[in-house]
């Protein structure tokens, strides 16, 4: 990524996160409809590891960026929001 390269801002990753997160759980729901502390693999969504590592690199080409690839190390996801954290301080390191 270079410097001239725009990080995203935290609304844009979060939009970008809410509507793979209602892909990869195969939901029929607008993903404005999904709260930012939804569990990833809870009643609604239903996130897999396998998924995540999936939504990262479609995360990375929607968002023009390139993640670190230790992004999860010292990371617990639960919720949308911790994701759209990660996600956003992935952004700015590779910047």
């Amino acid at each position: 990524m270079s410097e001239t390269t725009r990080v995203p801002d935290r609304q844009a990753v979060t939009d970008a996160v809410k509507r793979l997160v209602v892909r990869e759980s195969r939901l029929s729901i607008g993903a404005q409809q999904i709260a930012d502390d939804e569990p990833l693999n809870g009643s609604l969504l239903r996130i897999t590891s396998m998924g995540l590592l999936g939504m990262l690199i479609k995360l990375e080409d929607e968002l023009d960026v390139t993640l670190p690839d230790d992004i999860f190390v010292g990371k617990v996801m639960y919720k949308v929001s911790d994701l759209v954290d990660v996600v956003s301080e992935g952004a700015e390191v590779t910047r």
